[in-house]
């Protein structure tokens, strides 16, 4: 879960790089504006989202994720 915290803005970028691969591979979408529109949708939908939350011991990162019940703490 330590990584996660560390690293959860880099999964939105491999998203898109996965999606653009697998929607020009398996799925032979040619067209790059189409590909890259699905591409970003499908990673932004999948992505985990940040709020910043104001808390009495100082501001918290919460970082939910659609595959996530918990909602993970970051202090900042």
């Amino acid at each position: 879960m330590k990584l996660f915290k560390k690293t959860y803005w880099l999964i939105t970028p491999f998203l898109i790089v996965v999606f653009m691969l697998l929607l020009d591979k398996v799925f032979n979408v040619k067209e790059i504006v189409i590909n890259t529109t699905i591409a970003v949708s499908l990673a932004y939908i999948l992505s985990p989202k940040v709020k910043i939350v104001e808390k009495q011991n100082g501001e918290e990162e919460q970082i939910k994720w659609l595959f996530f019940k918990k909602v993970i703490n970051k202090e900042l």
